[in-house]
């Protein structure tokens, strides 16, 4: 069966949603309130009896109180601010990614034309790979030849029994060998291009191969590469 790279499927364009927040009017509610506050202290203080002088202390108490309220209201405000610009921040570098070939942790890919994994190890290996379908089949095995670091494996769509699969979600699982027998961790990534942002969502989804990822998903910005050959 052949195992070829195949280009990307063209780019759907992402949208942009704006959404915009009222401001609280709390901090202002607090600071009428707390005038308010000021002006009844001021017209008791001038009318309390010489004789029986109101209690100042109770008086200043609420006073810092009303003072450590508004200042925490504002301080809220500020963290506010922060946290909008953090997202907007966020959701400009998602835009980045429209259109870029890239690889997150997984083991489930779209098959259209063609599915791409890229397998990680830490040592050379020989990689048995298996690909079951949305029931949990293995319709594919084969054995692979991985180097160090990482390798791209794409497959076609064909199974071991020559029939050509349809389109939808498949998963590759993959072991390896050393070449003393011992075994050799394998982990794997789903590679594919970014079809569109959604910034409609806190914090922005990126769409690949149909599935939704966040910006710290992805693990690198890649381009098709030739496959692992299989070995003979």
């Amino acid at each position: 069966m052949a195992v070829e790279a195949t280009t990307p499927p063209p780019v759907v364009s992402g949208t942009t949603q704006n959404s915009s927040n009222n401001s609280s009017s709390t901090t202002t509610g607090i600071a009428d309130n707390f005038q308010t506050f000021l002006t009844l202290l001021t017209t008791q203080l001038q009318n309390q009896n010489p004789l029986d002088p109101l209690d100042t202390n109770q008086f200043t108490q609420q006073l810092v109180q009303f003072a450590g309220v508004e200042q925490q209201l504002k301080s809220n405000d500020q963290l506010k601010a922060l946290v909008d610009l953090g997202k907007a921040t966020e959701a400009t570098q998602a835009l980045i990614y429209v259109g870029n070939n890239v690889a997150v942790d997984g083991s489930t890919a779209q098959f259209k034309t063609s599915a791409t994994w890229n397998l990680l190890a830490d040592k050379d290996a020989t990689a048995t790979v298996n690909i079951t379908n949305s029931a949990g089949n293995v319709i594919y095995t084969g054995k692979y030849t991985l180097k160090s670091g990482n390798g791209t494996f794409v497959w076609d769509g064909k199974g071991n029994d020559g029939i050509q699969y349809p389109e939808g979600a498949y998963k590759l699982t993959a072991t390896g060998k050393d070449d003393n027998g011992r075994d050799v961790a394998i982990s794997t990534e789903v590679q594919g291009v970014v079809d569109s942002v959604d910034l409609s969502a806190s914090p922005a989804l990126l769409s690949i191969n149909g599935s939704n990822y966040t910006v710290d998903k992805i693990k690198r910005v890649v381009r098709p590469t030739t496959p692992t050959t299989p070995t003979t």
